[in-house]
């Protein structure tokens, strides 16, 4: 088994200490967590909880997302499918505490749950396999809770130490989920996980090369929304076709998926083609925003 091991310790939203730093996340230790969960726990409807709708339903009436779904027929499948979608209340909770406290991470986690919806309609053919699969989207970066405030929220390029305790976002979520669902081989809690790997190995936590076209979805999705969203350290978002450019970019480079890639540039275009259909330019004519410090370390 791989060696997942924490760097930093996990704990719940209600201050409760889950496993300490230094825990390798063996198949053992991952059941000993699950079956120590006594009380059952709830699940409810994504869409209904508190002000998710109008969240959801506002952030996708915004650039370039009015374009993606400019199709009032696609808005409501995104919709129907999206109200299908059943989350236990811890994980919910810890969605409400980003809209309190970093609301940046709040509303891509919802604009990466949209995404996933559309491009699993594009790749995915069972509705049902599909609705288990999307419950990834805004469930990808819950291990944030476990991130300081003040490092997710730094305006300059982070340290190592910062950038090492950022990425302990990936693990924290593994196990976060997998207490929530009680389940730690459960979709969303892999995804949690392996979201930050790439096709190449060239990723974190550990470096392994992922082929996965589920994990590619919320991959693709999580990278799109970031460059073309303004972020404490990136004010000026890129536009979407310095964006687009990019995810190219990555995907000829082997680092994530290009049918995925392909699939999201044809929801950008209005002529509603068929990804598979969707010719991709290789012409490069965006610029990324000035003074981008994306991907960028502070000086140790």
């Amino acid at each position: 088994m791989p060696d997942w091991r924490l760097t930093h310790a996990v704990t719940d939203l209600k201050g409760n200490h889950l496993l300490a730093a230094g825990t390798c996340l063996t198949g053992p230790v991952m059941q000993a967590l699950v079956s120590g969960r006594t009380a059952a726990v709830k699940s409810y409807c994504l869409l209904d909880f508190r002000q998710v709708r109008s969240d959801l339903s506002n952030l996708l009436t915004v650039a370039p997302y009015h374009v993606i779904l400019q199709e009032k027929s696609r808005q409501q499948t995104l919709l129907d499918i999206a109200d299908e979608v059943m989350l236990p209340e811890p994980t919910l909770e810890v969605l409400h505490y980003f809209r309190d406290a970093d609301f940046y991470t709040y509303c891509h986690s919802l604009r990466v749950f949209a995404l996933s919806i559309l491009i699993s309609r594009e790749l995915i053919d069972e509705r049902q396999r599909m609705i288990q699969e999307i419950v990834a989207g805004p469930t990808h970066d819950i291990g944030k809770l476990c991130v300081p405030i003040e490092v997710l929220t730094k305006q300059t390029p982070l340290t190592n130490l910062e950038q090492d305790h950022l990425r302990h976002h990936a693990l924290a979520g593994y196990v976060l989920l997998s207490q929530h669902f009680q389940d730690p081989a459960i979709l969303a809690a892999e995804a949690a996980r392996d979201h930050h790997e790439r096709r190449d190995g060239s990723g974190y936590p550990l470096g392994i090369c992922i082929d996965n076209r589920k994990i590619d979805i919320i991959m693709v999705s999580d990278i799109y929304d970031a460059l073309i969203s303004p972020r404490p350290y990136r004010p000026v978002p890129y536009d979407n076709r310095s964006a687009l450019e990019e995810l190219t970019r990555q995907a000829d480079a082997g680092l994530i998926s290009k049918a995925v890639v392909r699939a999201l540039i044809a929801l950008n275009r209005r002529s509603n083609l068929h990804y598979s259909r969707c010719v991709i330019s290789s012409e490069r004519r965006g610029t990324p925003p000035a003074d981008n410090v994306y991907g960028k370390k502070a000086e140790s």
